[in-house]
């Protein structure tokens, strides 16, 4: 039987996708090629925004209808906060909250017939990690912080870290498996450990770079507070060349006033500090955020001290929100409520400043080498160690060694700059 899983959302469900993956193959599914007609369709959701809710319900009804003989199952955050809903929709067959994740398999199981098979193989061949040539692997879950804004706490509960031998167990397993590059990912990654003996977040990133032999290893991303020079020397020191020089960076507001309300533990010039330190720590990286824009009480000498801050940051890139009430969170309750029209207008300005500076950032890297990890179906588009999209030359375009460049890593000239995305031809 075959298994079509699609994944919303952050690196943590990519994580959480991939997992559920290799628990299916294990059980003896098949996962489907993008030409497979599945028997089971599971919809790993986000529920970060009021967009990602619909985002959901369109994907669930439109494998409904591409898939009408299927089972459809709704699981991941959304299906945590909106279960009712889910239940409701037509389009579903099961929904399968957070809290009962681990029990996706038996549950579908339950449908089709198949019982879980104990098998040795510990992990899905490269092949199967759903299209993908990058892993990522889940090192702490849940979050503690409590922001004024997020349900994540609600949909995923308090922070738990992961073991760190299971952690370099899973990196070391992808990579045996041909996978190239992993992604440490979680909700509080700096929290790691805090529930563990003789670990943190700089031990488990060094014992993983010790002892696997994975080529490349992101940390998906960290608060301002916790850019600490020892954090910082790993990039120079023991991850050398393998710690990709890409930081995330979240900014949210620029206005201290904003971040207060909004439970976030640092200021604007801290946040400025962090991204400062991490640049001059790690030449060539690329630091990305994320900004709410519009969020309750926000006035407009709060939205121009964001605009200082993210004009002033240089970023790579910046995923910008006008900000989503979503019930359950504290700021759902604030009174002062920013027009929506306000939220757009403020977030379209956000978004000009930060495009702005995503160009300048990429040109900045024409003319020099960089390694790019290709992947897609014909291995023609990558990323960069600093996680800048590549584009091959269409008319340099040479035959790898395999007859395709997917999941090759090679060192690539960049030329000219075409939207946001650099240009490039292999170097040697």
């Amino acid at each position: 039987m075959k298994v079509r899983i699609e994944t919303h959302g952050c690196k943590l469900n990519t994580a959480d996708s991939q997992r559920l993956a290799n628990e299916f193959t294990r059980t003896g599914y098949s996962i489907a090629n993008i030409d497979d007609v599945p028997d089971v369709f599971v919809l790993n959701s986000c529920t970060v925004t009021q967009g990602a809710d619909k985002k959901a319900r369109q994907a669930l009804s439109k494998a409904r209808k591409s898939f009408p003989n299927a089972i459809v199952v709704a699981a991941g955050c959304y299906a945590e906060s909106g279960t009712a809903d889910l239940e409701e929709l037509a389009a579903t067959d099961l929904v399968i909250p957070n809290t009962r994740k681990v029990e996706i398999v038996s549950m579908v199981g339950a449908r089709t017939g198949l019982e879980w098979q104990d098998s040795s193989e510990s992990i899905v061949e490269v092949g199967q990690l759903l299209g993908r040539t990058r892993g990522a692997v889940k090192i702490q879950e849940g979050c503690d912080q409590v922001c004024a804004y997020c349900i994540v706490p609600k949909v995923r509960g308090r922070e738990r870290s992961i073991p760190k031998a299971d952690i370099v167990s899973q990196v070391q397993a992808l990579s045996s498996a041909g996978c190239p590059e992993v992604t440490l990912t979680g909700t509080q990654l700096g929290s790691y450990g805090f529930d563990l003996e003789n670990t943190g977040l700089i031990d488990m990133i060094r014992s993983v770079l010790e002892e696997t032999d994975i080529r490349r290893l992101r940390v998906s991303s960290l608060q301002p507070a916790e850019f600490s020079s020892e954090l910082l020397e790993l990039w120079s020191g023991a991850g050398k060349d393998r710690l990709c020089p890409h930081f995330h960076i979240p900014l949210q507001s620029g206005s201290d006033q904003i971040l207060e309300r909004m439970r976030r533990r640092y200021t604007g010039e801290g946040y400025l500090e962090a991204v400062a330190a991490a640049k001059a720590a790690v030449p060539g990286c690329s630091v990305t955020t994320d900004v709410i824009s519009g969020f309750p009480g926000e006035t407009g000498d709060d939205h121009k001290r964001t605009v200082e801050i993210l004009s002033s940051a240089e970023l790579a890139d910046a995923h910008i929100f006008p900000y989503s009430l979503r019930p359950g969170t504290s700021a759902a309750h604030f009174e002062d409520q920013v027009d929506v029209h306000v939220r757009s207008q403020r977030a379209e300005e956000f978004r000009e400043i930060a495009d702005a500076a995503a160009k300048r950032h990429r040109l900045s890297f024409v003319g020099s080498t960089r390694s790019v990890l290709w992947e897609g179906v014909r291995g023609t588009s990558g990323l960069s160690d600093n996680y800048l999209r590549v584009r091959l030359e269409p008319n340099e375009i040479t035959v790898a060694p395999n007859g395709n460049r997917r999941g090759l890593i090679e060192e690539v000239v960049f030329k000219r700059l075409e939207g946001l995305q650099l240009i490039g031809t292999p170097a040697n």
